[in-house]
């Protein structure tokens, strides 16, 4: 057979628009509809200017869409981060398990980006729209919005790190809803992806106390040595208050980087709240930083790089969320919650709220790239991808082999199987 009248031209099907069957006439499985359940979802607009008012207000449906899809979204979001936690719950991360957490951390990021520009939708509608329909939402609130409660206790916002809520813990505002006070009371007591981020860093190789390959330690003499040379420099200085300003500046970063070399310092800064990882955290996620192009530190940098990034995007959400309440109510009108509306949400664009606050700081350390102290051999083979045989008796490692095999995973990576370290 050839020409039209065959189904296969040239090993291709053919392109004809008009070919295939109505597979709804041959089928008892579900439709779209049924499926995405959209009687539920479409028909949940429930417009209170039509129910309580004289005449629907139009633009009350975009309000209620918008934030419908929101929630929506906030779902999504909750159902890969909990994946994301469970994943980081493991004391090692495989290889193929670590793509699937920056996949999904994408998507996460992806999202929030969705979010943030979809303010501008509900931007067009004016003051006066608004004001249409605002007296129906009283007392509702996005403050009582329990998926977005959630989602910050799960990302790792302390209770302690939060503005209060009129002069009260934000959870009494779900204090008649039992089921949301369970959720919200197990979501803190949980360990948050903050929390499991850090774990995750501690188990950095190349943090060993007694290795010869010490980074930290490198990298401590590093610095102490430039900060000499730079104070010889000042001294030199003929000019007596630029030598003044000069020394000033000395000083002050060698104060900044005792901040990160003495635990107690860094301590009380992290009691103070001014820093959230712990000590070996930290210093995890400046070595991945420096020595990201190893094979080892790419995937985890990429992950850092991504955790930054969901601060970010939630941060510029809620600046346009408060640039929307002031362009609708001003900054002196009450919410319909009862909070002080723009001021309140104007007070949750602070780094209180930057779950990941460290990691934007680590610039503030860094060293320029000639710098940066040099791998160990030893360093470049444990970072470095090497393929193991896949047989079921492996050859016995030497006493040196079985401590590297043993001082844990690139923040998680040390894999079973394929990969070694």
């Amino acid at each position: 057979m050839s020409g039209n009248g065959c189904p296969m031209n040239n090993g291709f099907r053919s392109t004809d628009p008009q070919e295939g069957i109505n597979m709804a006439e041959h089928s008892t499985g579900m439709m779209y509809g049924e499926y995405l359940q959209l009687d539920k979802i479409l028909d949940g607009q429930r417009l209170m200017s039509e129910q309580l008012g004289s005449e629907t207000v139009h633009d009350e449906h975009l309000f209620i869409v918008t934030h419908q899809a929101y929630e929506l979204w906030f779902k999504q979001i909750l159902y890969e981060l909990d994946s994301v936690r469970e994943m980081f719950s493991n004391e090692e991360i495989e290889e193929r398990k670590m793509l699937e957490v920056l996949k999904r951390m994408n998507r996460i990021v992806l999202i929030w980006k969705l979010l943030r520009d979809q303010v501008m939708i509900l931007e067009t509608m004016t003051p006066l729209d608004f004001m249409e329909f605002r007296e129906y939402l009283t007392p509702s609130s996005g403050f009582q919005s329990l998926q977005f409660r959630l989602l910050e206790n799960k990302l790792g916002i302390r209770q302690e790190h939060r503005v209060r809520y009129n002069q009260s813990n934000y959870i009494k505002v779900f204090g008649n809803d039992k089921a949301a006070m369970i959720e919200l009371e197990r979501s803190e007591s949980e360990p948050s992806l903050c929390e499991l981020v850090q774990k995750w860093l501690e188990r950095t190789p190349g943090l060993d106390e007694e290795h010869p390959s010490n980074f930290w330690t490198q990298y401590q003499q590093t610095v102490e040595a430039l900060i000499r040379d730079q104070q010889k420099e000042a001294e030199a200085t003929t000019d007596e208050p630029l030598k003044v300003h000069l020394l000033n500046e000395c000083q002050k970063k060698k104060e900044l980087f005792d901040s990160i070399f003495d635990v107690d310092i860094h301590n009380a800064l992290v009691a103070r709240g001014e820093r959230r990882f712990s000590h070996k955290a930290l210093q995890g996620a400046i070595m991945i930083t420096f020595y990201r192009d190893e094979p080892r530190f790419n995937q985890p940098h990429q992950l850092l790089s991504i955790l930054m990034d969901i601060d970010s995007l939630i941060t510029k959400w809620r600046y346009n969320h408060v640039m929307l309440v002031q362009r609708m109510i001003g900054s002196q009108r009450i919410g319909t919650g009862g909070s002080s509306g723009y001021q309140y949400l104007r007070s949750t664009l602070s780094d209180r709220y930057k779950v990941f606050l460290d990691l934007f700081n680590l610039s503030t350390f860094i060293l320029p790239r000639k710098h940066i102290p040099p791998l160990s051999r030893h360093m470049k083979t444990r970072l470095s991808i090497r393929e193991e045989p896949h047989t079921q008796n492996r050859p016995s490692h030497s006493e040196d082999d079985n401590k590297s095999q043993s001082g844990s995973s690139t923040g998680g990576l040390e894999t079973s199987g394929e990969l070694s370290l």
